[in-house]
């Protein structure tokens, strides 16, 4: 059963197309991911799955709800956390949470069971009555997550819910997310980082309101037409800048102190990427083959389509 649908979701504002024509489906119980840069579109269409925006074109559907018709009954079914989730500083951790149960209309018969769960599920418990204004980033995304779960909701919307957030509590966000995966709730996230998109079962690629790519992160993978050549060298920001300019059409990204060329002939490239940081007089201590990341296919995937005039 798809716990989410959508056909043809489209949403302009005037001029601009922020979500165009997304048809993809999320199956009950997985976790997937919605994958950009800021600017791609992600928070509108999450806008738009949870009832808060209306389509201009198109229709979606959230456990059989539709979002055009059925806004109110997709409510009833879903957490949704959105990037700045209304936590209340002057409230306490356990005055929060009661907050939410309050709106949701959450039964007083096993709601303090039902609190004290999810203060143990965030480890929460010991700041209880700790200021929410006073949490730090990481716990008051963690107090923003038990929160839009108070009412046990089947499908849980998260906009970019590790955006800013120490790589400590990340990982930790994430922990008490596959938890919930095993409860069979459906969870539908958004993110900026690439490196996070390994973390879903499925993901859709996303770059000016459209989708490059979906599917589980080894199928998006092996859509790359090539190979990646990883090179070391003493500049390598300077190394990026120039290759960009000398190869032009080339997938070129900066990782640390590393930089990634995508390339369809890596055999024939490498005497190609010698001969211009040669030129640069950038002298390179190795260039090896490496499999492609994620980030590699989506600098390709955009890169082409500069490239196609898209």
């Amino acid at each position: 059963m798809n716990a989410i649908r959508a056909e043809g979701l489209s949403r302009r504002f005037g001029d601009t197309v922020a979500v165009d024509r997304l048809t993809f489906a999320v199956t009950d119980g997985e976790i997937f991911g919605l994958v950009g840069p800021d600017g791609a579109g992600k928070t509108t269409a999450m806008r738009l799955l949870t009832g808060i925006l209306d389509p201009t074109e198109g229709d979606g559907w959230v456990m059989g709800h539709s979002i055009r018709t059925e806004a109110g009954r997709i409510h009833d079914n879903i957490g949704y956390m959105s990037q700045r989730f209304g936590l209340y500083p002057d409230l306490t951790v356990l005055e929060n949470i009661r907050f939410y149960a309050d709106l949701y209309g959450v039964p007083r018969g096993g709601r303090q069971e039902k609190i004290e769960e999810l203060l143990g599920f965030g480890n929460l418990t010991p700041f209880r009555h700790r200021f929410a204004g006073n949490l730090s980033g990481g716990m008051k995304q963690k107090l923003g997550l038990a929160c839009a779960l108070v009412h046990t909701p089947r499908v849980l919307f998260l906009d970019e819910p590790t955006n800013g957030v120490d790589p400590v509590s990340r990982r930790d966000f994430w922990r008490i997310l596959y938890r919930l995966l095993r409860e069979r709730v459906t969870i539908f996230v958004s993110t900026a980082y690439l490196d996070e998109a390994e973390r879903f079962q499925r993901l859709a690629l996303l770059h000016m309101g459209g989708f490059l790519a979906v599917g589980t992160p080894e199928e998006v993978k092996a859509l790359f037409p090539g190979a990646i050549l990883e090179v070391r060298c003493a500049e390598p920001r300077r190394a990026a800048e120039i290759l960009r300019n000398e190869l032009p059409g080339t997938a070129v990204t900066l990782f640390g102190e590393r930089v990634h060329v995508g390339v369809k002939d890596p055999d024939r490239a490498v005497a190609g990427v010698e001969k211009v940081l040669k030129g640069a007089q950038i002298p390179s201590s190795s260039i090896r083959k490496i499999e492609p990341s994620l980030e590699d296919i989506f600098v390709s995937m955009v890169s082409s389509g500069r490239e196609r005039g898209r």
